[in-house]
């Protein structure tokens, strides 16, 4: 993860960002993971998740690069060890953990072939490693394409593809057991990209979008602006309806990828 990024963005991030309990319940369970197991949490942020995972009994470790978003993980709990550094080259030993978690953070990794590498260095045979993440088909398919068509593209250039992450992890013997794709729930708390797929209203409010990162860093000031203006006449008019509908994917709009340590 870039740490300049979240440097960028830290303040004011838990406005918007919570661990949404859906997503964190489903976390939980592809970990499969009994109390007291040691879990690390790659690219924690502030730490929700892995507030999260640890009141159920884990043995947490959160890891971000960004001091900024550690500053404020670290006033949730001083039950987790929270440790600054980047996915890439961890400073932990060799089968430190049980288990392992990376949560829409795969594309900030200035490297995917080492992060991948590293977790399998770092995790015990036997342990699961669950990332969840979008994949460019998914994101490309968003119906904010049609109002912000250079973001999405340029966001969905940042993410890995999914068969690179599967053989990137394979070789770091990390092998694939599961995937999960995730559609949208209208009541999501966790205010990512498309997390307002349902209430489109929500991306004409600046303290919304401040939170994420496809629009900090990747939307053009123009772009911006008229994207927003089309999308508030389409809400008006109701013709934003349509445009969900025709964007929709079948393949859902982010993805659970569970993989076990060999």
């Amino acid at each position: 993860m870039s740490k300049t990024t979240y440097d960028r963005i830290g303040t004011g991030y838990d406005a918007t960002r919570a661990a949404d309990p859906f997503l964190a319940q489903r976390l939980f369970d592809l970990l499969n993971a009994a109390p007291g197991k040691s879990i690390i949490d790659i690219g924690c942020g502030t730490g929700n998740y892995t507030g999260f995972l640890a009141a159920r009994g884990l043995e947490l470790t959160g890891l971000d690069p960004s001091e900024r978003m550690l500053e404020q993980a670290r006033t949730k709990s001083d039950a987790i060890r929270w440790v600054q550094g980047h996915a890439e080259a961890m400073p932990f030993e060799d089968r430190a953990f049980q288990a392992a978690v990376a949560t829409l953070t795969l594309h900030h990794w200035a490297d995917l072939e080492r992060g991948l590498a590293e977790c399998g260095r770092i995790l015990q045979p036997g342990a699961r490693f669950v990332v969840f993440t979008s994949t460019p088909e998914q994101t490309g398919a968003y119906w904010l394409r049609h109002y912000f068509p250079r973001m999405i593209e340029r966001s969905a250039a940042t993410l890995p593809a999914e068969e690179r992450i599967i053989a990137g992890a394979a070789r770091s013997r990390l092998e694939l057991k599961e995937r999960v794709p995730y559609s949208v729930r209208p009541d999501l708390q966790d205010l990512f990209l498309f997390a307002r797929k349902h209430q489109p209203s929500a991306y004409l409010d600046p303290e919304f979008r401040k939170g994420i990162s496809s629009f900090a860093l990747l939307a053009a000031g123009d772009e911006l602006d008229e994207g927003l203006a089309s999308l508030e006449a389409d809400i008006a008019s109701g013709q934003w309806a349509k445009v969900r509908d025709e964007h929709e994917h079948q393949g859902g709009d982010y993805l659970h990828l569970v993989f076990e340590r060999a």
